[in-house]
């Protein structure tokens, strides 16, 4: 995998290879397709959104503590909490502001990635169910899916309702 700009194509893409449909390149979660270069910039942000985001998370764990058997009720409030800033900044990101590929990538991807955490919201539905509390897991996992996609829904509406800046794209 080469990393950096190719020659002619500022924005780290072959020239003549298409990006999303909104002019940036593709989804930063996603590898990186054959005949395209990784932008270390890109990288860079993600990581640098990583930290703080995962700093905030274990900040919630810190101050939210929960009884082996009970509701999960930090990762609950992480995940949910996270959806509505995602819903929330893609707006802003997508809608609002110029785009840039390195605000989306350090905030949504570094900071929501690292903040939010499917893996541990995956082993704690798998605990309460092999610890004998499949009602409870069945709660969370349904409590999470609904309140989840809520709080992303109201995420983008807050987003759409905030004003736009002087001088930012239509």
């Amino acid at each position: 995998m080469t990393v950096g700009p190719a020659a002619g194509a500022p924005d780290g893409l072959p020239a003549g290879s298409a990006g999303a449909p909104d002019g940036l390149p593709a989804d930063p979660d996603l590898p990186v397709p054959p005949g395209r270069r990784l932008d270390a910039r890109v990288l860079l942000a993600v990581a640098g959104g990583a930290l703080p985001g995962g700093a905030a998370r274990y900040g919630v764990a810190q101050l939210i503590t929960v009884p082996a058997g009970h509701f999960p009720w930090a990762t609950f409030w992480t995940n949910v909490s996270g959806s509505f800033v995602l819903g929330f900044l893609l707006v802003l990101f997508i809608e609002r502001y110029p785009p840039s590929r390195y605000a989306r990538a350090f905030a949504g991807t570094g900071f929501c990635g690292a903040y939010t955490t499917f893996s541990t919201f995956s082993v704690e539905t798998d605990v309460l169910v092999k610890d004998g509390h499949a009602p409870l897991a069945v709660a969370y996992v349904v409590a999470s899916l609904v309140v989840g996609i809520a709080a992303a829904a109201a995420g983008i509406v807050a987003g759409r309702r905030t004003r736009r800046p002087a001088g930012a794209a239509v």
